[in-house]
């Protein structure tokens, strides 16, 4: 007995100990009562200040801000040396008055790099006081160079207010911080199946995997996915077309799937050989094609109307090529998915979208009771049910369709269908389609004209676009048709993602606005003739410029955002710079001067901060910065924000001289050629420093990243620059790397995993302008063949984001399509054709074109927009000579310079009549219209990859 109650003894004891050292470990960090200890900051024109205030026990602290309109925050931080434990937590009092934004509790290690943080978004501040907890697995790493995430020390802690839904101005206030030490984690635990509430996704997934491939869609099986974007110019919302079928409705919405029943069995898309295209091979209306069998099913969708009052049409032909009747259902799922798959996560998270609501009145669906889409034909049945009940899927077959009309899902998984029986006489086809409003009212739609309805907005929907996307045109032969079809594409693609005057690169992760995409994007609209499109841009841009002068990096629905981006003030002073080189518009130009102003003289502060520098790579430089999001990890000196910087000064220089501004003029012209001065002589150093061969990213990293350095060839104009006052060989060896590199990764003799805007190598079509300006035309069919084959799927003409080596790796891919990489393309096809040379401000046309294309009917470019005029010529091989024949309009300063497209050397030349001599390759052009006849000996050998 004593032996029993000794171990209880023991054992109460034990327990007693161990409760009392982890209370003994727990301590108050903070109790706010003096805010001497606490710095405040804020972002570009937001306002903050501290005050105390009487808390629940002494007192407390509050921060009182206004965001002012921006995308901006405002934040408290102090001193505080932490080492962690294995298992802790963190408790919070708070409370406030203030809309609903975003609030941060962070933690600093000593480098002041690395970062970890806990977010809550979208916070709506309780008026009491309020304990919050954050957990250890609360807490994640937020940015910094540490490749180890774990966090052991930190060195001071802030706490933050973002700009969120809520904007607007009020006060957060905080008390008793307290840290406590907790008993250690089980080392082996127990894995939770997640579920609807825990992870929508993640219970799908499990779902999907047990189900028959097919019966979900693509993304929740694990296999990436892809699509393009469906609707008008600038219009508010869009919807997204899955390659498998599926259609989204609106941003973030519910998709349409479509599934065939025959035999008594469902076919999906796992069960179909799928083919996609465009209408016309171009126009932004795409279908897909299943075939099984006999059977095929082709979905066409397109958006109808105006950005006020915008329609998602959508239409589904079924047919039979088979010699025997046969009895079909088309089965149109309303499903609680987007088609933007589960790997998306930036800006809104892909995958499941949540349905608690679904109703069939008639022809009309109503979705958590809003009407949403309507049919254009009455359907033989439709009906609802849950997730719970199964998948939709297993339900379509005969005897087990569901017969409610409307149903309510707490879980948000609500489905619903209708039913066309289809009776298909061989080598017939049936059509059905439906109509969805993405904004303003939905228009009345008579079932009895469904199908003829449906061409007639198709019809003017494509002639429409046609009119957009022609004012530039462009004939090749049909071995180079793609790169036509894909730039008329690219521009529809540009139009479509934009919001009214705001150019985006995407609709979904990326709906906001970076200076850098746009200013790249209203070149490529203003050399294809949309000069409204860029006029409108810039003007809508400017007026966010902070007070300081400094040019937000992006723009979205909170307002400028304040993150330095150093290559940001570049980009805007090119933007208006060419705006009006294309439109020579003064008044344009008299209306942003201020911003011009402002813009030039916080360059002129950034630069002068650095002027001093010990460091002689970093001297006259601008400061540290993310640039354009490949230095995340850790600012750095990037030479992609000095050359845009430089891009700039020119830039200013145009619009000083263009307002007859000559103080302005001249003082800029001498900032800019210092600025030159100092980047070289950087640039010199950092190549020196790292012992390298190649024009680096960054001063102080000496990165390889030419994909970045090509900004120095275009829209830079630099390489007359480059070659001089760097060594002879550097830029040809930073670009003969990148082509070993490339062509080891399309022979897959390299192993690599993906390229994109955020990896090292960046948007690579960029490259293909390199090329051409560096005179490599033998080498540009192999690097654009490459490139095209990163287009998926195939016939959409578009790029994501990012492109992987293997297709259904699922990854985070942004934007499909991407507005910036379509700008990328656009600009470099372009420049196969015609471009502006910097130095002596000729247009040098054909430096890319190849000998092949010369045949048959030729090259034929017509309404091209240049900065001196509109450019049309044709150019082919009629037997044994060459001829060139060039419209009158351009008058560039330095005339027409033609390249010689073919091996060996030009024979005898005339120019309208008159025989004239080709010098170091080339032929200058001076009177228009022109006609220049090259004999050759023979046919020309035709020049492909190096």
């Amino acid at each position: 007995m004593r032996k029993i109650s000794l171990f209880l003894l023991l054992l109460v004891s034990s327990t007693s100990m161990r409760i009392d050292a982890a209370i003994s470990q727990s301590r108050v960090l903070d109790d706010f009562d003096q805010p001497s200890a606490w710095k405040v900051s804020a972002s570009d024109d937001v306002q903050a200040s501290l005050r105390s205030i009487a808390g629940e026990d002494d007192k407390a602290l509050c921060l009182d801000y206004d965001l002012h309109g921006t995308a901006g925050y405002a934040s408290i931080r102090r001193a505080l040396s932490l080492n962690f434990p294995d298992n802790y937590a963190f408790d919070l009092r708070v409370r406030g008055d203030a809309p609903a934004n975003t609030l941060q509790f962070k933690l600093i290690d000593a480098s002041g790099d690395n970062v970890w943080w806990h977010q809550w978004p979208n916070y709506s501040l309780p008026h009491r006081w309020t304990d919050l907890r954050i957990d250890k697995d609360a807490l994640d790493f937020a940015w910094g160079p540490r490749k180890d995430h774990a966090l052991e020390q930190s060195a001071s802690l802030e706490l933050t207010v973002a700009a969120g839904k809520g904007g607007g101005r009020g006060s957060v206030c905080f008390d008793r911080l307290e840290w406590r030490e907790l008993p250690p984690s089980p080392t082996a635990q127990t894995t939770q199946t997640p579920t609807l509430a825990t992870d929508p996704n993640a219970y799908v997934e499990n779902i999907a995997k047990r189900a028959p491939r097919g019966f979900y869609p693509r993304g929740f099986f694990g296999e990436q996915s892809y699509w393009t974007v469906v609707g008008v110019d600038g219009g508010s919302d869009s919807g997204l077309l899955s390659e498998d079928g599926a259609l989204e409705i609106g941003k973030g919405g519910f998709s349409i799937e479509p599934f065939l029943i025959a035999d008594g069995k469902p076919i999906s898309w796992a069960d179909a050989d799928i083919s996609h295209s465009l209408r016309d091979g171009y126009l932004p209306i795409p279908s897909l094609l299943w075939k099984h069998g006999a059977l095929s099913l082709r979905i066409t969708a397109f958006g109808a109307g105006t950005r006020a009052q915008s329609q998602l049409i959508a239409r589904y032909e079924v047919r039979n090529d088979g010699a025997r009747p046969r009895d079909v259902t088309l089965a149109l799922a309303v499903r609680p998915f987007q088609v933007d798959p589960p790997t998306q996560f930036l800006n809104a998270v892909g995958g499941v979208s949540p349905i608690h609501d679904l109703e069939w009145k008639g022809r009309t669906l109503f979705v958590d009771g809003r009407q949403r889409a309507v049919l254009l034909r009455q359907p033989d049945a439709v009906g609802t049910t849950s997730l719970a009940s199964g998948s939709i899927v297993q339900q379509l077959v005969p005897d087990h369709f569901p017969s409610m009309l409307r149903i309510h899902d707490s879980a948000g998984f609500a489905s619903g269908a209708a039913l066309y029986h289809v009776h298909l006489p061989p080598h017939a086809s049936e059509t059905i389609g439906l109509i969805a409003p993405l904004s303003g009212s939905m228009p009345v739609m008579n079932a009895n004209d469904a199908r003829a309805r449906l061409n007639r907005e198709e019809k003017t929907v494509a002639a429409q676009w046609r009119a957009k996307l022609n004012r530039v045109s462009l004939q090749l032969p049909s071995s180079a048709q793609r790169l036509a079809d894909s730039l008329r594409s690219s521009l529809a693609w540009i139009l479509i993602s934009r919001d009214g005057p705001e150019l985006r690169p995407g609709t979904r992760s990326y709906a906001r606005s970076w200076i850098r995409d746009g200013a790249m994007m209203a070149d490529s609209l203003l050399r294809l003739g949309d000069t409204d499109a860029a006029r409108d841009y810039a003007l809508w841009y400017a007026p966010h410029q902070f007070s300081t002068g400094k040019v937000p990096c992006c723009v979205d629905v909170r307002g400028a955002d304040p993150t330095p981006e150093n290559d940001s003030s570049g980009e805007l002073l090119h933007l208006i710079a060419q705006v009006y080189r294309y439109t020579h518009d003064r008044t344009f130009l008299q209306t942003l001067w201020p911003h011009v102003a402002a813009t030039t003289a916080y360059l002129q502060k950034q630069r002068m901060s650095e002027r001093d520098s010990p460091t002689p790579m970093f001297r006259g430089m601008l400061p540290a910065s993310i640039s354009h999001e490949g230095y995340s990890e850790k600012p750095v000196h990037s030479y992609w924000d000095d050359f845009w910087a430089l891009i700039g000064y020119k830039g200013a220089v145009t619009i000083a001289q263009a307002l007859g501004k000559k103080d302005d003029t001249r003082e800029l012209a001498q900032q800019r050629d210092q600025f030159r001065d100092d980047l070289y002589e950087s640039i010199r150093a950092s190549v020196a420093a790292h012992h390298i061969d190649y024009i680096p990213g960054s001063a102080e990293l000496g990165d390889f990243d030419p994909t970045a350095t090509t900004i120095a060839l275009t829209p830079g104009g630099e390489m007359a620059n480059l070659r001089h006052d760097l060594p002879p060989s550097l830029l040809h060896d930073t670009f003969e790397r990148y082509w070993s590199e490339s062509m080891a990764r399309a022979k897959g003799n390299k192993n690599w995993d993906a390229y994109a805007p955020r990896s090292e190598s960046g948007y690579e079509w960029r490259n293909v302008g390199a090329f051409t300006r560096l005179g490599w035309r033998s080498r540009i069919p192999a690097l654009v063949d490459f490139l095209f084959d990163g287009q998926r799927p195939t016939g959409w003409n578009e790029w994501a984001e990012v492109v992987a080596e293997d297709a259904r790796k699922q990854r985070f891919i942004g934007d499909m399509p991407h507005g910036w990489v379509a700008s990328d393309y656009i600009r470099s096809v372009l420049d196969l054709f015609a471009y502006e040379r910097d130095s002596d401000h000729a247009i040098v046309l054909d430096a890319g074109v190849q000998p092949a294309w010369l045949h048959d009917s030729g090259i034929a470019l017509h309404g091209l927009r240049t900065p001196y005029g509109e450019l049309g010529y044709t150019l082919k091989r009629e037997g044994s000579r060459v001829v060139w024949r060039i419209d009158a309009g351009t008058r560039a300063p330095g005339g027409l310079v033609l390249t010689w497209p073919l091996r060996g050397a030009p024979g005898r030349t005339t120019l309208n009549g008159k025989v004239v001599p080709w010098s170091n390759g080339e032929l200058h052009v001076h009177a228009l219209p022109a006609r220049v006849i090259i004999e050759t000996a023979a046919a020309p050998v035709l020049t492909q990859s190096h």
